[in-house]
């Protein structure tokens, strides 16, 4: 393994569900770590998240969500020292790169998953839009109360979704927000 002398970010893999935990962990050791700060090997740590806005009980609740479940993100110079402490934590799986080498992180990758590099229309929580093409559905809300359809087009910048419906026996195009809509 070739010994790195620079900070590279590097993903971690962890066991499904404990990233928090893995990352309270590794955030311990950088803390207890005599060092100054610009002197550690180990620098920082995170999970990357985003905030969604899903539909429960028919309302519209934003959940913050992890970006890459299952994997933790550390700043770190890369030789044997941080890599037997980073393996040695419970709940890390394996570092992520080919044979035994962690493979670092593109700095653009690492700026996207920071939300640094946020586009103006992505600065807004996504809406998560629980239709596909071609489910069948029934209207719940609005002037096509109780008819059935079909969804022809999902929309999630606009949050609408197009819905075929059948009226006077022909088919009909209606444009309806998902919450107007109950999914089979």
């Amino acid at each position: 393994m070739i010994e790195a002398t620079a900070h590279h970010y590097y993903a971690i893999q962890t066991t499904s569900g404990h990233e928090n935990k893995v990352m309270g962990l590794i955030q311990r050791k950088i803390e207890q770590d005599p060092a100054p700060e610009q002197g550690r090997l180990i620098r920082a740590v995170m999970v990357p998240t985003q905030e969604v806005v899903e539909i429960k009980n028919g309302k519209k609740v934003t959940v913050v969500r992890k970006m890459l479940p299952g994997y933790v993100l550390v700043e770190m110079v890369a030789n044997q020292e941080t890599m037997h402490e980073i393996n040695g934590i419970q709940g890390v799986i394996k570092f992520v790169g080919k044979d035994k080498a962690p493979a670092p992180l593109r700095d653009e990758e690492v700026r996207r998953l920071k939300g640094e590099e946020v586009a103006v229309e992505e600065a807004a929580p996504k809406e998560e839009i629980p239709f596909l093409v071609g489910q069948a559905v029934a209207i719940t809300e609005g002037p096509f109360t109780d008819f059935n359809g079909t969804v022809e087009e999902v929309m999630p910048d606009k949050g609408k979704v197009r819905v075929s419906v059948s009226l006077f026996g022909r088919p009909t195009s209606v444009e309806l927000d998902y919450l107007q809509l109950k999914g089979y």
